[in-house]
């Protein structure tokens, strides 16, 4: 096994991670966010509007990891060039900006830096999902008149 394909594979056991251990912490912002209010004023004041925009952010995120780990099923069968990775790529790039427009109703409860670092990521990761989208869809089509061809 070469190293390209190690590496493909601890990516996708990493993203496996990911995915179950981000169900518990989704699962689990209303006890983590009890107990931080304890510690913190905006946890405690804004609560249930914090737990519900957490709890969906984390829901999109849980979707943006379960996309990834589908296109990684195709990368270790070969086969990284099909549609359904394109329309992956564009059900990923709606999360992004979705978690980047929550992360804005966000500002007024949690003004932080953080914050406005959050809505820059994900605005631009959602960009670059579209025109990784745009990308995988041209080759799709050149690999499908390709084998049209032969």
């Amino acid at each position: 096994m070469n190293m390209n394909m190690r590496l493909v594979r601890f990516t996708k056991w990493l993203l496996d991670v990911m995915f179950f251990v981000g169900i518990g912490i989704t699962v689990g912002i209303p006890g983590i966010f009890y107990v931080v209010g304890d510690h913190i004023e905006a946890f405690r004041e804004y609560y249930l509007i914090q737990c519900i925009l957490y709890m969906a952010s984390g829901v999109l995120t849980l979707i943006i990891v379960w996309e990834l780990r589908r296109m990684f099923v195709t990368v270790l069968k070969d086969r990284a060039f099909v549609r359904e990775n394109a329309a992956s790529l564009k059900r990923m790039g709606k999360c992004s900006f979705l978690i980047a427009a929550l992360s804005v109703v966000r500002l007024p409860i949690s003004l932080t830096p953080a914050t406005a670092v959050i809505i820059i990521v994900f605005a631009i990761a959602g960009l670059f999902c579209f025109v990784l989208c745009q990308v995988f869809e041209k080759a799709v089509q050149y690999k499908e008149e390709n084998d049209l061809t032969i």
